[in-house]
């Protein structure tokens, strides 16, 4: 194997798996990994047959919860979600793209009600032929998933 990474394997946590390389940052991002106080390793740019270059995230002893999947999903909807036990994956999970979405992202509208008032974010999400876009349940203000902004 020379010339090869071998990164360890993890004896218990989840990893992310086929990640386009482009959305590695926003994923890294959304899931607030600078947070963890626990082993996590990055790699991007990695060769794929199916996507040319991928990225892969592994974190120990961490396992997402549904609202961290729907927001990977946002990102990138051919994520799979690994979870491992005892250095064995005892579930493997294509992410999916949710009905609806609340809280973690904010309005585009500056004039909705949710950035001036105390109100949750409510988004229905939409996916036409690939491209998946938000549309604000108080505004109707459609956002696409590339200009998603993290609500502080």
């Amino acid at each position: 194997m020379k010339g090869e990474l071998i990164v360890k394997a993890i004896e218990n946590g989840t990893v992310i798996d086929h990640i386009k390389a482009e959305n590695i940052f926003k994923i890294i991002s959304i899931i607030e990994i600078q947070d963890f106080d626990t082993q996590f390793f990055i790699g991007g740019n990695l060769d794929s047959k199916k996507y040319g270059k991928k990225a892969i995230i592994k974190i120990a002893d961490k396992f997402p919860s549904m609202d961290d999947i729907n927001r990977i999903a946002l990102i990138d909807s051919n994520a799979v979600i690994n979870i491992i036990h005892d250095f064995k994956v005892v579930e493997k999970k294509k992410v999916e793209l949710p009905e609806t979405i609340t809280t973690y992202f904010k309005c585009i509208n500056p004039k909705c009600i949710t950035n001036n008032e105390n109100v949750e974010t409510k988004f229905k999400v939409i996916n036409k032929d690939g491209n998946v876009n938000l549309k604000c349940y108080y505004c109707d203000k459609i956002t696409g998933h590339n200009n998603l902004e993290v609500k502080k």
